[in-house]
């Protein structure tokens, strides 16, 4: 829970400051927070993929081919149930509460609009797995940063309802990591590297997030997330 932890008290931090400065943070600062949370995350991506590679160079080849055929089947998949455009809504929404901010309930908008922001996120999903599956995960630090800098934006504009809204992703990512503590053992115990092959999609996907944090390119992450499902049955099918 120790990255649910922060990512939460990141969300407080963030109102809090926001609710105190009353007025945007600078372009400029904004770009520079994102450069450096940006290659934090290409540095954990490739870290955490990296780590997932090990064996001989035919292991290496094999298990890199099975995760690129995962990841290609998760994306169909992932497409088919439109999780990509379902996480565009979310954030589309959410930024029509801030350039609209309504006149009735703010608090109540800016609770409900941050909490699906920062639950539909899909650091939400990466970092829990990662962290329940293999500890605390760094991973979270980013999550922390980026929901940080939103809930800022919420609290200048709306007031301190998006403060809240680290209740429910406390809850949610807490349900994640244990979700994931409860497989780590049947998955450390197998014969096969499920561990390491899901370690490899799950960086790759933190790294396209940070791609994305530092607007270098586009990706549908979303659409990836059946790939974390996808890869390890083919690793159990094929290896």
């Amino acid at each position: 829970m120790t990255g649910a932890i922060i990512n939460a008290a990141g969300i407080v931090v963030g109102g809090v400051w926001g609710l105190s400065a009353k007025k945007p943070i600078q372009s400029s600062s904004q770009m520079a927070l994102k450069i450096v949370i940006g290659v934090f995350g290409i540095w954990l991506g490739v870290k955490l993929a990296w780590s997932g590679i090990n064996g001989s160079l035919a292991q290496t080849a094999k298990e890199l081919g099975i995760v690129v055929l995962g990841m290609t089947l998760g994306k169909l998949a992932g497409k088919l149930c439109r999780f990509q455009k379902l996480s565009n809504s979310v954030g589309q929404y959410a930024g029509a509460v801030l350039a609209a901010p309504p006149s009735k309930e703010p608090f109540s908008a800016s609770f409900t609009v941050a909490t699906a922001l920062f639950c539909v996120g899909p650091l939400a999903l990466l970092a829990s797995l990662h962290e329940g599956l293999t500890g605390f995960s760094p991973v979270f630090l980013v999550k922390a940063a980026t929901d940080g800098l939103a809930t800022y934006a919420f609290c200048t504009t709306l007031g301190w309802g998006a403060i809240a809204s680290a209740i429910p992703v406390l809850a949610l990512e807490g349900a994640l990591i244990r979700g994931g503590q409860l497989l780590e053992p049947f998955l450390r115990h197998q014969p096969k590297p499920l561990i390491d092959a899901i370690n490899t999609v799950d960086g790759l996907l933190i790294f396209c997030v940070a791609m994305i944090i530092l607007e270098l390119k586009k990706i549908e992450v979303a659409d990836y997330y059946p790939s974390l499902v996808f890869t390890p049955l083919l690793i159990w099918w094929l290896w």
